[in-house]
C-alpha cells in the first residue's frame, strides 16, 4: 500500500483503541478507592491484588500471544480481547470477589493478545521513516483515553465524601458501554498487511521470543522495560489512590483523583505528540528523550516525596497534613510526560532493530514491563511511599543508562555497515 494509506489505517486503528482504553484506564485509576469504599461485607478483594494478577498473567501470556495473533489473526484477537476487557469493567457494577479475580485472570490473557496485535499493526503500517511518527501518534491518541472518564469523575465526584452504590453503578455502566463500542469497532478493521505465507514460521514465534530474550540487546533494554513497568503501576493505580487518601484535600479528594488522571493524560499526549511528530532526528531523539524522561520523573518523585504523606498508599485516610493540591497535579503531569518519553522510545527502538521480528520483540517488552508492574502492584499495598519512590529512582537510573548503551551499540553497527 501507499505510505499515505498506511498512515491513515494506523490512525483509524489507534482511534479504536481509544474506546477500549478509555474504560480500562479510568477503571484502573479509581478502582482501589472504589473497592475501599464498598460496604459489601462479603467482598474481600483488593484492587492492588487484582491489578497485580492482571499484569502477572499478562507477562507470561506474552510468550503465547505472538502465536495466537499469527494463527487467529490480529482482527479476531482484538475482538476477543475487547470482550475480556468489557467483562472486567462489568464486574464493578455488582462486585463479587470470585468474579473480580476471575476476570482479572482473563483480562491478563486478553491484554497480552491485544498489545501484541497492536505492536504487529504498528510495524506493518510503518517503515523506517515513519516508525517514530506513528509511535508518537499511537501514544498520544491512546492517552486521550485518560481524559474522558476521569473528567466525569472530577465533575461528578468533587465535593463527595464517599462513593455510593449509585455513583459506582452509573460510572461503570457508562464505561462498559464505551468498552463494548470499542470492541465492536474492531469488526471494521482493515488489514493493511499481507498474511505471512508460512505457518510454520508463525507457530514458532513463541520460540523466537525466547531466543530474543537471551540476546545482548534485549538483556540491556530489560532494565528500562522493567522501570516502565514500575512507573506504569505507580501513575495508573497508586498515585490516584494516594491523592484520594490525602486528608489535606478534604471534600475535593475524590474529584482530584479524576483531575489527576486527566493531567497525567495531558502529559502523555504532550509527550507522545511532541516526540513523535516534531522530532525528526532519530538517533538524537531517542537518547535525548529518554534522558528527559528520567529527569522529569526524578523531579516528580522528589515533589511527591515532599508533598504526599508517606502512608498514603496503604491507608484510607492519611494522618498528616501536607501541601496544596496544585503540587500533586504538577506531579501528575510530570508522571505522564516522563512515561511517554520511555514508552515511545522503547517502541521506536524495538521497531527499528526488530522490524522483521516485531511480534516477539513487542511480546518480550510487554512481558518484562508487565511482570514488574505486577510485582509493584503487589507491594504497593504494603510499602510506604518513600520506599516505592526509592525503588523507582534506582531502576530508572540504570534503565536509562542501559538504553544509552543499546542506542550507541546499534548506531556504531549501522555506521560500520554504511562504511
Amino acid at each position: 500500500r501507499r505510505p499515505e494509506s498506511l498512515g491513515l489505517n494506523h490512525t483509524v486503528t489507534t482511534c479504536r483503541f481509544l474506546f477500549v482504553f478509555t474504560a480500562f484506564t479510568t477503571c484502573g485509576n479509581i478502582e482501589q478507592t472504589v473497592v475501599k469504599s464498598l460496604k459489601n461485607g462479603t467482598f474481600t478483594g483488593s484492587a492492588y491484588h487484582s491489578l497485580g494478577i492482571i499484569y502477572g498473567i499478562f507477562s507470561f501470556s506474552n510468550f503465547l500471544a505472538p502465536s495466537i495473533v499469527a494463527v487467529v489473526g490480529p482482527q479476531f484477537t482484538m475482538i476477543i480481547s475487547g470482550i475480556l476487557y468489557s467483562g472486567y469493567i462489568a464486574v464493578f457494577i455488582n462486585p463479587s470477589s470470585w468474579s473480580f479475580y476471575l476476570t482479572s485472570l482473563l483480562i491478563g490473557l486478553g491484554a497480552a493478545m491485544l498489545w501484541t496485535a497492536q505492536g504487529h499493526l504498528l510495524v506493518e503500517n510503518s517503515d523506517v521513516s515513519t516508525i517514530n511518527r506513528n509511535t508518537g501518534i499511537f501514544w498520544a491518541f491512546l492517552q486521550c483515553s485518560m481524559l474522558f472518564g476521569n473528567l466525569y469523575i472530577y465533575l461528578a465526584w468533587t465535593g463527595k465524601t464517599e462513593i455510593t452504590d449509585a455513583n459506582r453503578r452509573i460510572l461503570f455502566i457508562a464505561l462498559l458501554v464505551i468498552s463494548v463500542l470499542g470492541t465492536l469497532s474492531f469488526l471494521t478493521l482493515r488489514r493493511a498487511w499481507q498474511r505471512e505465507e508460512a505457518l510454520t514460521e508463525e507457530e514458532g514465534q513463541a520460540l523466537l521470543s525466547a531466543r530474543l530474550l537471551g540476546t545482548k540487546t534485549i538483556l540491556l533494554l530489560s532494565s528500562c522495560m522493567a522501570y516502565s513497568g514500575l512507573e506504569l503501576s505507580f501513575y495508573s493505580g497508586v498515585f490516584g489512590t494516594c491523592i484520594g487518601a490525602t486528608t489535606q484535600f478534604g471534600d475535593s479528594a475524590l474529584g482530584l483523583i479524576g483531575l489527576s488522571g486527566i493531567v497525567v493524560g495531558v502529559g502523555e499526549i504532550v509527550g507522545g505528540g511532541l516526540f513523535g511528530l516534531v522530532c525528526k532526528n532519530n538517533r538524537f531523539r531517542r537518547t535525548s528523550v529518554v534522558f528527559l524522561g528520567m529527569v522529569v520523573h526524578f523531579v516528580a518523585f522528589y515533589l511527591i516525596f515532599l508533598n504526599i504523606p508517606d502512608d498514603a498508599p496503604v491507608v484510607f485516610y492519611t494522618s498528616t497534613q501536607q501541601k496544596p493540591a496544585s503540587i500533586a497535579l504538577l506531579c501528575s503531569f510530570l508522571l505522564g510526560l516522563g512515561d511517554s518519553c520511555f514508552n515511545t522510545q522503547l517502541y521506536s527502538i524495538l521497531g527499528r532493530i526488530y522490524a522483521e521480528q516485531s511480534s516477539p520483540a513487542f511480546a518480550i517488552f510487554k512481558f518484562i514491563q508487565s511482570i514488574f508492574a505486577a510485582v509493584a502492584f503487589f507491594y504497593s499495598g504494603y510499602l510506604l511511599l518513600s520506599w516505592q519512590l526509592t525503588v523507582m529512582v534506582i531502576l530508572g537510573f540504570f534503565g536509562t543508562l542501559c538504553f544509552f548503551v543499546v542506542e550507541r551499540m546499534h548506531n556504531v553497527s549501522a555506521d560500520l555497515q554504511d562504511y
